[in-house]
């Protein structure tokens, strides 16, 4: 099912973070991840555990995130951690609106 709302009823200059959240099935998704990331940066293991979704489906997520620049990965040892990036820090008032939007859906 795929979600789409009016872009000026909620008023989104990001028309790109608009897009991956909300253009296809996968938004949803990625919406949890982001805001698991915001509350406390992790790997995709422990996002698989704490989101109960399949390790494939995080990290395919998780690559769609990163290649947008809305989060950036580093890697320590043999894990690799995820960061919310500057990019979704400049756009978080954005990406709030975009969350109550669906909440209130």
């Amino acid at each position: 099912m795929k979600l789409s709302y009016n872009l000026q009823i909620i008023n989104i200059k990001d028309k790109e973070l608009y897009s991956m959240l909300m253009g296809s099935d996968g938004g949803r998704t990625r919406m949890k991840i982001i805001d698991e990331i915001l509350i406390k940066p992790c790997n995709a293991n422990q996002l698989s555990k704490r989101l109960k979704l399949d390790y494939k489906t995080i990290t395919y997520d998780l690559d769609i995130i990163c290649s947008h620049r809305y989060m950036t990965r580093e890697k320590f040892e043999k894990k690799t951690y995820y960061y919310p990036g500057d990019r979704l820090i400049k756009n978080l008032d954005e990406y709030i609106d975009i969350r109550k939007q669906i909440d209130n859906q």
